[in-house]
């Protein structure tokens, strides 16, 4: 768990959840599939180029077919990954549930966390939650992850939904923000994640 700051220089790292083959190859794809994969991409690599940790979780789910090591629990193609990157498995919806995340998170001293992928009501939205509630500032990458479309709503809409939500929520004590990907800037978003609400 990161301790309180009120540092300008919070350590920060990138989260990519859950953009694998069996997720995002099926037909229908999730809402804008690949202008999401090109957002999260130039997000990577905005990243690597700041130092910036970039960590690739992965789901686990053999009754949805992904088995780890199989061609559906892989990382989509279109994913640019650096030998450098991270990765780690879950099997819950929270990335830090039974996983080596908060040790990574610990050992690497990281406070603050970019977030994106897939899927926004799901894996996104319980990682938000739960690291606010771990302690860490969190910068959701707005259109930068996404679901697929449901009976009452749709992928857009769920993720316009969550963007709104999400950062109403000031009972944590920590910055959750929304921001548009190309306008994440990793130097400023350390320098502001300090922020409390």
């Amino acid at each position: 768990m990161p301790a309180p700051s009120s540092s300008e220089n919070l350590r920060t790292a990138l989260l990519i959840i859950d953009v694998q083959h069996g997720l995002f190859a099926p037909k229908p794809a999730p809402a804008e599939d690949q202008a999401v994969i090109e957002r999260i991409n130039a997000l990577s690599a905005r990243a690597r180029d700041s130092a910036v940790p970039v960590i690739f979780i992965q789901h686990e789910q053999a009754s949805d077919g992904l088995v780890a090591g199989s061609p559906a629990w892989a990382l989509d193609a279109r994913l640019l990954v650096h030998e450098r990157d991270l990765k780690l498995g879950k099997t819950t919806p929270d990335s830090f549930l039974r996983t080596s995340l908060g040790k990574t998170l610990s050992t690497l001293g990281i406070q603050h966390l970019v977030v994106c992928g897939y899927s926004t009501e799901f894996c996104v939205d319980t990682t938000v939650r739960r690291a606010a509630g771990l302690g860490y500032a969190v910068t959701i990458a707005a259109d930068a992850h996404t679901s697929h479309d449901k009976e009452h709503a749709s992928g857009i809409t769920i993720r316009t939904h969550h963007n709104a939500t999400l950062p109403a929520i000031r009972s944590y004590g920590v910055r959750i923000a929304a921001q548009d990907s190309a306008a994440i800037s990793f130097s400023a978003v350390t320098e502001n994640a300090s922020e409390r609400v």
